[in-house]
Parts: C-alpha cells; structure tokens; sequence
C-alpha cells in the first residue's frame, strides 16, 4: 500500500517565498519523472503563518498541483507589501507611529486607555489578498473527492495559552490533546489563515470560535513544540518538511566587534526563535527516534507506540537575514522610517525586516534560491517519491 505523504510549510512571513520555490522545482523534478503536471504529491498538507496561506492554497488546488502552483507562484512573484499590510504613511500612523507613542506616553494619553492600538502594523490588506487567492469551496471538493486526505492550520490562543491544530478532513479521524496542544476538526477559513499569520505584536490578533466560545489567537509558530506532529497524527507515514532557516549557517560578515543590539535585533532574534527554533528541535526528535527504532526487531517495533517516519527536509542554503539585507531599500518610506527607528533598516536588523519584506526583488530571490536548493537534491527527491 502506498505510504501517506504529508507536507509541512513552516512559518516565516515574507520568508515564506523560498516554499514556492522549493515546491516549483519538486514539481518540475517529479514530471521528469513521468508524473501528470495535475497530480498531487501530498496526501496531507500542514501549515503555520505564511506557510498556513501556501498550504491552503495547494490544498484548494489538490485537484490540480500545477494550476496551484502557478497561482501561488503569480502572487509570490509580484508581492508589495501593500498586499500584506499598510504601508501608506496615514496607515502607518494610525497604527504603527500611535502604538511607539503609547509605549512610550500612553500614561499621558488617556483615551488610549480605553482603545488602545492593537499591533504595529494594519494587516486589512492581506483580508483581501486572501480572497482573491483561496477558494475555500475548492478545498471541499477536493477533499470529498479524495484529491486530499486532510489539511491542517496551526494557530496559538493568546486566551488560553494553548496550541491549536485546526484540520479539515473528509475522513474520520481522531483528534488529539497532547501538552499545551489541542487538536479541532473544523472547516478552514480565512480568520483561521489570518489567525495563523498573525505575526505577534506586528499583526493583530484574530478572534475564533472555539469548541463553542471565542478565544483570541495569533502566529501558529508560537508555542509550536512539534511542528512536524500534525501531519503524523493525520496519517502521513513520510514528511517533506520545508523550513525558512538553515539552522547550522552562521551569518555572513559579521563585524569585527558586537555592539549593544538594536530593538529590530532584539526583535529579529525573538522572530527567530518562534518561527525557526521548534521545527529544528522536532527534526532532531524525530531522527533520535528514527535512530532508536532502527536497533528493534519487527517484534518489537509492532509492540512500540511509534513508528519511523521517512522525512526529506529542504531548508535555504543562503542566510535569509543576508537576503533582507540586500533589499532594505525595497521597503515603502513609510515603513522604512518606522523599522529605522527601530534600527532594521541597518543591516544588523535585518532579521526583523526578513519577515516583513513582502516586496518582489526579495521574495524572487528567495524563489530562486528554493529552486536552486531542490534541484541541487535532484536525487534525494527522486528516491523519496518513488513508487
């Protein structure tokens, strides 16, 4: 019997474009292959953050794998941040520029108190994106017609301090608690996906019903202790994890001596440990428990609660810090002034902007690097969907 494929999209805001090029030269590899252009590779799709929108989007295309991928590909090509969040300078001040005051003077300015601004950033323009992009109706019928075994989004409560897995699936399968972490079948929709994108402090958080109240959620990364887990609980016997961190490469040029940080570093390293720091953890869990199970007998691995898990892991080979760095000066003025004064728009700030950089010369770039990075494991890919 065929072994269940699952997909893992991390998170990573703006970082997230190097997905598509990973998953573009998977998709040219596998119809060398003698693979249709329209046929799936993945059983089960999972997602957090950005990886959440590229997820859904594939999965509401499971029908066709190539037609979804050329619409993902369109978008990521082509982004501005306008898409994302506002970046006008009225936008700008009425969320970002209010928020740094109220830090700052919101003991002076007493109808704050009441409505305070929320995040630093206004992300109403990525609502809109989100529509135009995912037909959720799609997702539906893909799943009903078995193109897709189940999708799963990720997303954190500020409410309750849990994790949440939010999958969606035609099968019956049973869902899991595990410490700090819940799992709920419901039916994905864009608050879901706005949920899971929810960058702390820079976006704002996203009301969800659940299990019949509303609780307050943001970024899926957070709080994230086994991002490779869902897709396991929902079946996938093999993973292709696509991370947006090469964990193991140190930052190029780094200066000769280490100033105090800026705040856009403090942040930038923050970010990083959310988004990054849990993914590289579970890759290594599960390799330990590859390792062990390797020593057992049949007997003994039919006794035992797990199971090896076959994992192709494709992560960038560049820094992506160094990426944002060479494309600062793509921001819109009024965000480059607003992350200045935070010192990202100096190269040792660099990490917080790589989240927030959703303009084309940056995300092409990390396109092409994804690409470049797969091709390069040409084999590795080939072996990995072989029937």
């Amino acid at each position: 019997m065929k072994p269940s494929i699952g997909l893992i999209l991390t998170g990573g805001g703006a970082r997230a474009a190097y997905q598509i090029g990973v998953l573009d030269a998977m998709k040219t590899i596998l119809r060398e292959q003698g693979w249709a252009a329209q046929r799936n590779p993945f059983d089960i799709i999972c997602g957090t953050s950005a990886g959440a929108i590229n997820a859904t989007a594939l999965a509401c295309h499971a029908d066709n794998f190539g037609v979804g991928m050329r619409r993902l590909m369109s978008v990521w090509q082509n982004f501005t941040t306008e898409h994302v969040y506002r970046a006008d300078s009225l936008g700008v001040i009425r969320t970002g520029a209010r928020w740094l005051s109220l830090l700052s003077f919101g003991w002076l300015l007493r109808q704050w108190h009441a409505h305070p601004p929320t995040s630093l950033l206004d992300s109403s323009p990525l609502v809109g994106l989100l529509h135009r992009l995912l037909d959720l109706n799609r997702l539906q019928m893909a799943l009903r017609n078995g193109h897709l075994q189940a999708l799963a989004v990720t997303a954190s409560s500020y409410s309750s301090g849990l994790h949440y897995t939010f999958y969606q699936s035609e099968l019956k399968l049973q869902s899991w608690t595990r410490s700090q972490r819940r799992a709920i079948k419901d039916q994905i929709s864009i608050a879901h996906l706005l949920a899971s994108a929810s960058i702390p402090f820079i976006f704002p958080a996203v009301p969800l019903d659940c299990s019949g109240h509303k609780e307050y959620f943001g970024d899926g990364s957070m709080r994230q202790l086994a991002p490779i887990s869902p897709a396991i609980h929902l079946g996938a016997q093999k993973v292709v994890v696509v991370g947006t961190s090469n964990a193991m490469s140190a930052s190029a040029d780094l200066p000769p001596e280490f100033n105090y940080p800026s705040l856009a570093q403090i942040a930038g390293h923050a970010l990083s440990s959310i988004f990054l720091d849990g993914l590289a953890v579970d890759i290594e869990r599960l390799e330990r428990i590859n390792h062990t199970l390797s020593f057992l007998t049949e007997e003994q691995k039919q006794q035992s609660t797990l199971r090896p898990v076959e994992m192709l892991i494709i992560s960038p080979s560049e820094h992506i810090d160094d990426v944002a760095g060479r494309h600062l000066d793509s921001l819109p003025k009024p965000i480059k002034a607003l992350l200045g004064g935070l010192g990202a728009s100096e190269v040792r700030g660099a990490a917080l902007a790589s989240y927030l950089l959703f303009e084309s010369c940056y995300t092409r770039e990390l396109i092409a690097m994804g690409q470049k990075d797969t091709f390069a494991r040409r084999q590795n890919v080939v072996d990995f969907f072989a029937e």
